[in-house]
């Protein structure tokens, strides 16, 4: 049939002339049409997006139905606009999310979605495989705020175990030192090396009367000496000693004190008026009471 025989049909009533779907969503003033409209569009994204799903149909016909698949998801959001402008519901809010979550959307791509084996295309793959972006660096405010006492060793030796050690690293430290020059005086009682070579760095350390006077306290490596005897009575000190305040710690009479006066400068602020309490503190003040 020609189209003068069609046109001509449907002006007699034989043939009714398919209705086709505006080109604008404002040409429509009618709820229902643009309702139909609306199904008619989600009719054909769903056949497409099926469509779309054949990695066999090549690559620039997958690319042609993303293409008409998302210019159809805008044409369907200008009806869904209508359709609000016309008193209908709004199905932006309400309507199923089942269309659109096949697809992916770009970062940055200003909405535009990828649908079934267009997302494995060359050059759309990378665009999914993009790194996370670097995490943001930490300013000064917030690395300062962990630091404390502890970062700087403030509070090191109030454990009661670092100075004991440390003071038993000492006296072996000393010991060696004590056993190195010994050595060194047999050799030099021995002509195997000058008195020179023999006071080197010890001197920057521990003077010759030091080392002799440590020399002559009775074998210290042997016999356990008086000094042993001291540090070991120091040790067993610090090991009694607990925690170390570095500040002043106030007692439970002075926290009750400072609660009740807080309490009352509360009462006084919210039941009392500015000028009762300005005669207040002046009386306060003639007699002497803080």
């Amino acid at each position: 049939m020609t189209t003068l025989a069609r046109w001509r049909a449907s002006q007699v009533g034989g043939i009714k002339e398919k209705d086709r779907r505006p080109y604008l969503a404002s040409d429509c003033d009618n709820l229902q049409e643009a309702e139909k409209w609306r199904r008619q569009i989600i009719g054909e994204i769903s056949r497409k997006v099926a469509q779309i799903q054949n990695a066999g149909l090549g690559e620039f016909k997958l690319r042609d139905l993303n293409d008409e698949i998302n210019k159809l998801l805008r044409e369907k959001g200008h009806w869904e606009d209508r359709i609000q402008e016309l008193g209908g519901p709004d199905y932006r809010k309400t309507g199923p999310k089942m269309l659109d979550s096949d697809g992916k959307e770009v970062p940055g791509n200003k909405g535009y979605k990828y649908f079934g084996a267009a997302k494995d295309l060359p050059g759309v793959r990378e665009l999914f495989e993009q790194e996370p972006p670097a995490p943001p660096r930490k300013t000064r405010a917030e690395l300062m705020k962990d630091i404390d006492a502890d970062y700087y060793g403030y509070r090191d030796e109030d454990d009661g175990i670092i100075v004991p050690l440390e003071i038993e690293a000492e006296k072996q430290a000393i010991k060696a030192k004590v056993r190195e020059w010994k050595e060194k005086q047999n050799r030099v009682k021995t002509g195997e090396m000058t008195e020179e070579e023999a006071c080197g760095k010890e001197e920057e350390l521990f003077s010759k009367d030091e080392l002799a006077e440590v020399d002559d306290d009775g074998d210290a490596d042997e016999g356990g000496s008086q000094d042993e005897t001291s540090m070991d009575v120091t040790i067993n000190e610090l090991e009694k000693q607990h925690f170390i305040a570095h500040v002043p710690v106030p007692s439970q009479k002075d926290i009750e004190q400072a609660l009740l006066h807080r309490k009352k400068l509360e009462l006084i602020q919210r039941y009392a008026s500015e000028s009762l309490q300005e005669e207040e503190t002046e009386a306060r003040d003639m007699l002497g009471v803080s």
